[in-house]
């Protein structure tokens, strides 16, 4: 009898050990939401009718990059409990971090202004309301969900709407003739068509997004772990990993398919698509109706995501810069959500052309990456603020390789050197 009973207990926590990492799901699907955001949509989708499937490859590196340094953003947030605008706020000095924080709020301004303005797009493709309204309604629907749910019900909406935007896109594959051996050698295989370095870096900044690195560093610490224990932090190490990876990768495919459909219905008909509009009603005659407003509807629910996780990131910088983390309820958190929207919705109010919007907001994340990520790389290099748990030799080698890619393909954009 006793046998019994000791083989049903260790079978249940067999069980239970193998369910745990369920507990750990949410913080990296919040990222993955800021990289499947309409300034996305408007990269990929241009890239995919312009180029083909010849900058996949673009998606796979960038993801790659996006792992290694999620990955790095996560460990300094289970580490020392801060996010990374506070932990540059207590470890640099004020002549320093300042400037970092400020370059990284224009980040998320221009993450917001994308997130906002995809979203009024898609009210124009649904309701025909125009581009200025739809901007003030997602404004208000997005400040609406933030100050009236709680942080943990906010993250299964988004889990929510990622699952709804993922179908959308498996429904409209499902109706096209995708030519898969073009499409797996275009993943590994990198090539820069003429006049396609604009693309490159709004893709790059739209899927590595500086605004996703402070987020992930905070929405890590939501689970509230005891961080003086180190078995927990041992085990949030080893989970967060598994869930970022399972996470980027489910970015990686929606964002991959927005290119593969691209290619395949726009480029293969030597259709160039300059506007999202133009893209939904060029699916009516090629895909039918159902496929146009599918189209239209998971790009309303990754604004409205994506926004309110450019939104958290805000907060959670600007609140940084006063050694304070991410509270909704807290007056510097407010402002730096109230600083991200406000700035975003005015620039919309005088943007004639939303889509090329859409892609200078990319591509402007891309220029202030670098200096995001060199200050990741050295707040997690340090072993003061890391202890044991500092970057080992090839952690630094893998993040300076990433960071030197980012500054050089920015140097080769606003160079003029056409490639």
């Amino acid at each position: 009898m006793n046998l019994i009973k000791r083989f049903f207990k260790h079978d249940y926590k067999s069980i239970q050990s193998n369910f745990e990492i369920f507990k750990y799901i949410g913080p990296g699907l919040l990222v993955t939401v800021g990289f499947i955001d309409p300034g996305n949509w408007a990269s990929n989708i241009a890239a995919g009718s312009m180029y083909g499937y010849s900058l996949l490859w673009v998606i796979t590196l960038s993801t790659i990059m996006l792992i290694i340094l999620q990955h790095n953003a996560a460990h300094l947030g289970i580490v020392t409990g801060k996010c990374l605008s506070e932990a540059a706020t207590e470890y640099l000095p004020k002549k320093v971090h300042r400037p970092i924080l400020v370059s990284a709020m224009v980040a998320s301004a221009s993450t917001s202004l994308a997130e906002i303005l995809g979203g009024a797009i898609a009210l124009k493709m649904l309701f025909n309301i125009p581009v200025v309204f739809g901007a003030v309604i997602i404004f208000f629907t997005s400040l609406l969900l933030l100050f009236t749910n709680s942080y943990s019900k906010i993250e299964k909406w988004i889990i929510a709407f990622v699952s709804i935007i993922g179908l959308s896109f498996l429904y409209e594959l499902s109706l096209v003739n995708v030519e898969w051996p073009e499409a797996i050698k275009s993943w590994i295989v990198p090539s820069i068509p003429d006049g396609s370095m604009l693309f490159i870096m709004s893709i790059l900044g739209a899927v590595v997004m500086p605004h996703n690195l402070f987020l992930h560093s905070e929405v890590i610490q939501s689970r509230q772990w005891n961080l003086q224990d180190e078995k927990v932090i041992k085990r949030q190490l080893k989970y967060e990993f598994i869930e970022t990876l399972f996470s980027m990768g489910i970015g990686w495919a929606i964002n991959s398919a927005m290119i593969i459909l691209a290619a395949t219905v726009f480029f293969k008909n030597h259709i160039s698509v300059t506007e999202l509009e133009q893209a939904k009603d060029m699916l009516i005659p090629l895909l039918g109706h159902s496929a146009s407003n599918i189209f239209a509807v998971a790009l309303l629910f990754a604004s409205v995501s994506s926004t309110i996780t450019s939104a958290i990131a805000g907060g959670s910088i600007y609140a940084g810069i006063f050694n304070e983390s991410y509270n909704i309820k807290d007056p510097h958190t407010k402002v730096g959500v109230l600083i991200s929207f406000l700035s975003a919705l005015l620039v919309i109010f005088f943007i004639k052309n939303p889509f090329m919007g859409l892609i200078y907001s990319q591509t402007l994340l891309s220029i202030q990456l670098p200096i995001t990520i060199i200050l990741l790389i050295y707040l997690t290099s340090s072993k003061k603020i890391m202890g044991k748990y500092a970057n080992t030799k090839l952690q630094k080698i893998l993040l300076w390789t990433i960071a030197t890619i980012i500054i050089a393909l920015n140097i080769i954009l606003f160079s003029g050197i056409q490639i």
